[in-house]
């Protein structure tokens, strides 16, 4: 066993324990399919969000690390549910009126109201698959009306009409009893009308694979269960997309942990062996509210990405996903600052601590470099004091603080530099308040002053933290609101960098400025 596997084996990254839980699946004899299978599941109701893409990211990291640590192959399947009943129109799409009119039609029979794809199933998969693309993900398509109409799904749909009594006696006692008078594992397609009907079944013959249920209209209709004639209702669905699968490992948000059990159980009457799986916290918005893709709340991936890297949204995507997480905007610096911290760690770590590392896992174990010589919270501060609008004026301050980089040698910090610019037109300049300083405050600053006016030290940002400390260590109690009248009465914000590498990358002259500006009102008043 290599150095590598046998580190990966003790790893106690979260990775590293679901990929060792698939193993043991495997301890005795390998899969017969020869491959492990990893399955993700995909309601295509709205345009895709950002969990959508952590439910794919979390996964191939698990995948990762299973081969890590076994030779067996592996494969990732994302699952579209798009033959699923349209039961709602998403609020943030066009065209209200005409998707209300397909209400209940199969999310592939809908017309596409972007006017670009075959239906707005097709539509929303595309959009799914583009953005998987975009993180250059390595998983197989799979489509819920491709798998029901080309019969790939035929065997276990036969196999539910002869086990349809013991599938139902484990939905029905999930059920209130004004659902179970109704309810039926299978949902017929009206081969006229397109619509999915949520009727009672008046038979299931399972020798000629049929059932007779009456329509909305009270016509008696008899239907093959197989060719895409039939949908299974979701918690069926799942557990019999297992069995037809042989699925080895799925994760889904903690609003189906309480199915499980059916999923498992109806995996197993129908044959199948019930897979691991792995129940995540949700993703909140800015208000606590869950992320839902048809409120279109939250922040979404094209939006993240807007303003940050890939790799900052997959560092924040590892981190806790037993725990709920807000995810707005405000949370991007954090993420792009602590990732590059991450990649810098990496690189003093040893095994043990490298596997551990959220950025082994974000990279596969190709763990990259960081070229960030500049903080992204500190870009955003240069970007406010020197209201910047090119990427150029920025790179003028870095390229004295750090003389070797340019945006040819250091890629990620160029796009940094872009990524900080717009941030700061969005999020931080509408925001920004500027104060007077208190007296004491002013007798502070004013200290601080004569000590850069003085300054021989060059940009040694260590040292000139040192001056910045001792100007409040004598006046300030507790020595945080010294640093937090910075960074209010110089910044216009109620929390900053570490003002000596501020000064460091501004400059010693420019801070002098600044400060004259704060303590003449002209902040205040511009």
């Amino acid at each position: 066993m290599s150095q590598t596997r046998e580190a990966a084996m003790q790893s106690k990254a979260w990775p590293f324990e679901e990929a060792r839980r698939v193993l043991k699946r495997y301890e005795k004899k390998p899969p017969e399919k020869g491959f492990v299978l990893f399955e993700t599941g995909y309601g295509p109701s709205g345009l895709p969000h950002i969990g959508t893409f952590g439910e794919v990211l979390r996964t191939t990291m698990i995948k990762r690390a299973f081969e890590e640590i076994s030779d067996i192959p592996t494969k990732l399947i994302c699952f579209s549910d798009d033959l699923d009943g349209m039961r709602k129109v998403p609020g943030n799409v066009p065209q209200q009126e005409m998707l209300a009119e397909h209400m209940h039609k199969p999310l592939t029979s809908v017309p596409d109201p972007f006017g670009k794809f075959d239906s707005f199933g097709h539509h929303n998969n595309a959009m799914l698959r583009r953005f998987l693309d975009t993180f250059g993900f390595e998983y197989e398509f799979y489509s819920a009306k491709e798998f029901y109409e080309t019969g790939q799904f035929d065997e276990i749909l036969l196999r539910a009409a002869e086990r349809y009594d013991d599938i139902m006696a484990v939905m029905l006692k999930s059920l209130r009893e004004e659902r179970r008078q109704t309810y039926s594992i299978f949902l017929p397609i009206h081969p006229e009308t397109g619509r999915v009907l949520y009727v009672p079944i008046k038979q299931v013959n399972a020798k000629d694979g049929t059932i007779t249920f009456d329509t909305e209209d009270g016509e008696e209709m008899t239907l093959p269960v197989t060719g895409g004639n039939v949908k299974l209702q979701w918690k069926p669905d799942f557990g019999a997309r297992w069995a037809a699968l042989d699925v080895d490992f799925e994760m889904y948000g903690k609003e189906h942990a309480t199915n499980t059990a059916i999923y498992d159980r109806i995996c197993e009457i129908l044959g199948g062996k019930k897979p691991e799986h792995f129940s995540y916290e949700l993703f909140l918005d800015e208000n606590g509210q869950k992320i839902s893709k048809s409120s279109g709340n939250g922040i979404s991936i094209d939006e993240w990405l807007t303003y940050a890297s890939t790799e900052s949204l997959s560092y924040f995507m590892f981190l806790k996903p037993k725990t709920a997480k807000r995810m707005y905007f405000d949370v991007i610096p954090k993420a792009m600052d602590e990732y590059h911290q991450q990649l810098r760690a990496y690189e003093t770590q040893d095994l043990k601590g490298q596997l551990n590392n959220p950025v082994w896992h974000i990279h596969g174990g190709d763990v990259p470099k960081s070229d960030m010589v500049v903080p992204f919270s500190m870009l955003l501060n240069l970007a406010s004091v020197s209201s910047a609008e090119e990427k150029s004026q920025l790179w003028g301050f870095i390229q004295r603080y750090a003389p070797d980089a340019s945006p040819e040698t250091h890629p990620g910090m160029d796009a940094a530099v872009g990524y900080a610019l717009r941030y700061f037109n969005d999020f931080v300049k509408p925001h920004k308040q500027f104060r007077l300083p208190s007296d004491l405050e002013r007798e502070a600053l004013e200290d601080l002053r004569a000590r850069l006016v003085g300054w021989d030290g060059g940009l040694d940002a260590e040292a000139l933290q040192s001056e910045v400390f001792a100007c409040g260590r004598d006046r300030f109690e507790p020595l945080r609101d010294w640093f937090t009248a910075l960074y209010e009465v110089l910044l216009g914000a109620s929390q900053g960098p570490r003002f000596g590498g501020f000064i460091a990358l501004y400059g010693v002259d420019e801070t002098v400025a600044l400060i004259d500006d704060a303590l003449a009102g002209k902040l205040v008043a511009g």
